[in-house]
Order: C-alpha cells, then structure tokens, then sequence
C-alpha cells in the first residue's frame, strides 16, 4: 500500500497483511528510468526497490493517486514490473459532496472487486465489516499512545516514537494492536516525567531518515503532537458509530477528515490546526518536515508559515529526503533553533 491512504480494510479482509510502502534510504539507479530526479523520493525508492526484488513477495500493489507523482506512477509501475498487479485508487476532489460521498465509495467497492479477481477469492461485507472493527481498534489505541508518548518523551524519545509507529505499517493489525496496548499501559505505570527540554508539534509527510529524530533528541526535543501522514493523520478521525453501512463508514472517514495537506480543503484549515494543537499540548514550537518535491505540503507551506508567524509560535523548516547522507546543516540549524528557544 502505497503513502498516502488506502483502503486498508478491504485488504485485511481479503486475509492479507497490508504492507506499507514508505520507501527507504538505498542507491537509486534502475527507477530513474522512469521517474524523473525531481519526483518525490518515497516514489522512486518504491520504484528501485520493486524493480531489485525487494517486494516480489507481494500479491498486487495499491496506489493511490494524491499527486503528479503518483498518477505518473501508476503507469510507469505498469512499464517497469507489468508481472506485479496493481490497483489505482482516487479519491474525489470533493469528498462531502454527495457525488464525492458516493465515488469514494464506489472507489473503494472497485479495489474489493479487482482485488478479489487478483487473489481469486470472495471478500464478504462480514470480513469487511470485521478487519473494519480491527481498525478502528487500532487507531483508538493510536490516539491513546500519541497521548501517552508526549507525557512520558524520557521514556519515548522521537527516535523510538517513530519507529514505534513505523512497525505498525509491517504487521497484523490485531497483533501490532495488542502490543500498542501493551506499551500504553506500560506508560500509564510510569511515574511523571522529569523532562525539561522543548516540545514541538512535527508536520509533514514522514521523520526519515531516522538520524533527524537523533538529531532532535540530542538537542533535548520531544514530540507533544504530530501532523504527518505517517502519523497521526492516519487515526485521528474517529470512525461514526450512529452508521450502519461499513463503506459508509470508510468513505466518512474520508470526507470528516480536514486539515490534511492531500485532501482538499478550501478553507486551507491546517494552520488553524497546528495552532491549536500547540496551544492545547503546550508545545514550544512547530517542526517542519519537509521531504524534497512533496509538492501538496510545498503548496500549504507558505499559507500556515504566515498563520503561524501571525500567533507568534517559533517555527523550524526542514527540507531533506531519505536519501540524505550528511547531517551537519541539519544539526547546526536544530542545534540554533534549540538555543532560540532557551
């Protein structure tokens, strides 16, 4: 499953394990066949590491179509590994209209069915039903642990907090649940936190590479609240209760979904957001994270850095991708920005 969403739930109720694809740091050579250098990293990686083998284990691949680089990607995959199947899946430009309502659905009935052709198998609306009560297990303890985290960042670090959440891409849903369950009641058992160091709020697509996160904590951060798309973005819309149909249910998960950089909002909401959150978790500042050529949150930047600078919160912008192999601009600029904050 490709960044940024898919219907998880159909896959998991087709007896699979949804297996995120968030790219990962390795030479790039046989995707720049394809894909141009200015296109996102997260999709040339995927690429390269398709076309080297790395997911031959897989039964089909799912992407999600949020920008011109995914779209691009569709049919260069297509080119580049026509033995793979892949599904397209697009989301509408207007997802509360009732016509949006209605694609979403529609859309996320046609994955079920092309995926039921791929894997030669029935999916009911029962197992859909049961992996969706599995999800929304998930991301209630999601939301639990995100909450828990930043009132124990000694125990939590940025760097344990990512990966923490990371795994949750690579495993059973039920089982990854279970531990996340484990983990929070562990952080209730801790006594208060003892941290003095600066708390901010990240937003952006991803934290990779991983040495940012250590670069974060040696300069004495922790994360009160996070934005991202493989983050929070992922669980913080609750599922409706008062809905009976279970693709209804998917599509309002979508449609209730604001502030999110790749979905459309015409009142450019994710400013007020992270202003909110700030003042709510009572962080320092807000750290942007910024992977080279992502151009839907390049689009948003320049509309909440002046929200932003308007409420007088501090902000660090961060621009990298997961390619980066030199640290030191990124450690002198969070290394300043830590001594401004003092």
């Amino acid at each position: 499953c490709f960044p940024v969403r898919t219907p998880e739930e159909i896959v998991y109720a087709a007896g699979c394990v949804p297996v995120g694809m968030w790219g990962g740091k390795t030479e790039l050579k046989l995707s720049d066949k394809y894909l141009q250098s200015f296109c996102c990293a997260v999709m040339r990686t995927n690429l390269e590491f398709a076309m080297k083998g790395v997911y031959n284990d897989l039964k089909a691949v799912i992407i999600p179509t949020f920008c011109d680089s995914m779209k691009c990607m569709v049919e260069n995959w297509k080119l580049a590994l026509p033995e793979m199947p892949l599904i397209a899946f697009a989301y509408p430009q207007q997802t509360r209209i009732p016509a949006g309502f209605q694609f979403t659905i529609d859309e996320i009935k046609r994955v079920k069915h092309e995926l039921e052709l791929i894997l030669h198998k029935i999916i009911t609306t029962e197992a859909v039903e049961e992996a969706y009560a599995v999800y929304e297990e998930y991301r209630k303890a999601m939301r639990e642990f995100t909450e828990l985290a930043a009132e124990h960042p000694s125990v939590i670090t940025c760097r344990k907090r990512h990966l923490i959440i990371k795994a949750g891409n690579f495993m059973d849903k039920a089982e990854y649940t279970e531990l996340i369950k484990e983990i929070n009641e562990g952080l209730k058992a801790e006594t208060e936190d003892s941290f003095k160091g600066k708390k901010a709020v990240i937003t952006g697509l991803m934290c990779e590479p991983v040495e940012i996160l250590d670069i974060m904590d040696e300069n004495g951060f922790a994360i009160a609240a996070d934005d991202l798309s493989l983050g929070s973005r992922l669980w913080r819309v609750p599922g409706r209760e008062d809905v009976k149909d279970v693709y209804d249910r998917m599509a309002y998960m979508i449609s209730d979904i604001e502030g999110d950089t790749f979905f459309y909002d015409k009142d450019k909401t994710k400013g007020a957001h992270l202003i909110e959150t700030v003042k709510e978790k009572k962080a320092d500042c807000v750290i942007v994270m910024m992977q080279k050529f992502c151009d839907p949150e390049e689009y948003d930047y320049p509309i909440y850095k002046a929200e932003l600078a308007e409420a007088g919160i501090p902000e660090l912008y961060l621009e990298f991708d997961q390619q980066l192999s030199s640290f030191e601009q990124i450690r002198t600029r969070v290394q300043s920005f830590s001594e401004m904050l003092l």
